[in-house]
């Protein structure tokens, strides 16, 4: 998989200008390309015993091509995930762009200059206090990353949500694939309000407001740890599909007890799954899609278990095991 992806891209001793075209520059031989299918392609439709299991590329699909970008979200695609996990982060001027860290990475960025980032320097490099083309100039994927050594550098800049959700549009329709559904992450704590990001409530207004305009609130999921986010998103729209991340172990009531709201989805560290914990969390009505699973064997020991989905840096993994449980 890790050879499926070329990059058409002149190497010089600076990072060049990043736009949101870049993504035209990746091409993936992965066979799906080229032929519009009619009916849709339904690939991404991942079933395991004749029921929905919803398959997620954390961040894309950072195993294989830099976390939050378009080519990643691509790639994704054309492995045949049915969600397309992300996380959310507001530029200056109030834009939504997708990163991780509220700031650039020290592990994956470069400056401007082409220099890497430090980890001395990363924090005061803030998304927030940037505009959207002082964004556009750093480079967060040719440095690759340590952490993954399959994932391919790759050149390519921090994008806004709505350029992602439009070229996702563009290759859905080109491919006749089934569109994918969205799972964004509020990247939001207290001692970041102001700091790191607006009020939750202004970033759950402008998160939805970019999801309203695109037409996607029915098939997006807004996610997050931090419980004062998903109330004020379920106090915008309360039809907003919304997810419990959780990495504590307070256990379910617990948990629950700290929303005024049952939520759709309840996402936990996979270490934190039991069959316990998936029959109570069903019992309420609830679906339970654990993060972030990239061993095959554990995803098979999940699956046992009944959990809807899993999120994987590796969603080829993903879609090899579905597979293989269906033959």
């Amino acid at each position: 998989m890790k050879d499926s992806v070329f990059l058409f891209h002149k190497q010089t001793n600076k990072v060049p200008h990043l736009g949101m075209k870049r993504w035209l520059l990746f091409i993936p031989m992965l066979g799906l390309l080229g032929c519009t299918q009619s009916p849709p392609n339904t690939m991404n439709n991942n079933m395991i015993g004749g029921k929905p299991f919803d398959l997620q590329g954390h961040r894309g699909a950072r195993g294989l091509l830099p976390e939050n970008t378009i080519p990643a979200f691509i790639l994704a695609l054309d492995i045949g995930v049915t969600t397309l996990e992300m996380d959310a982060a507001i530029s200056l001027d109030g834009e939504v762009f997708l990163s991780h860290e509220p700031w650039f990475s020290s592990v994956t960025c470069s400056l401007p200059n082409g220099d890497p980032v430090t980890k001395e320097e990363e924090k005061s490099l803030l998304i927030y206090s940037m505009t959207s083309a002082e964004i556009a100039q750093f480079d967060c994927g040719l440095r690759g990353h340590t952490g993954f050594p399959d994932q391919r550098p790759t050149a390519v800049s921090k994008p806004k949500l709505r350029d992602v959700i439009d070229a996702v549009k563009s290759h859905v329709l080109d491919n006749g694939y089934v569109p994918p559904r969205y799972n964004i992450e509020i990247k939001s704590t207290p001692e970041g309000d102001s700091l790191y990001h607006p009020s939750v409530h202004v970033f759950a207004q402008k998160l939805y407001d970019v999801l309203k305009d695109k037409n996607i609130l029915a098939q997006s999921d807004v996610q997050s740890f931090d419980a004062r986010a998903l109330e004020a998103m379920h106090e915008i729209d309360a039809s907003v599909s919304l997810v419990w991340l959780v990495s504590n172990d307070d256990g379910l009531d617990l948990n629950l007890a700290k929303l005024s709201f049952l939520p759709d989805i309840y996402s936990p560290n996979h270490n934190m799954v039991d069959s316990s914990l998936v029959q109570n969390a069903h019992r309420l009505g609830m679906k339970v899609i654990p993060w972030t699973i990239n061993d095959p064997v554990r995803m098979k020991e999940l699956i046992k278990l009944g959990i809807d989905g899993l999120i994987t840096d590796y969603p080829d993994h993903g879609k090899a095991l579905i597979e293989e449980l269906n033959r």
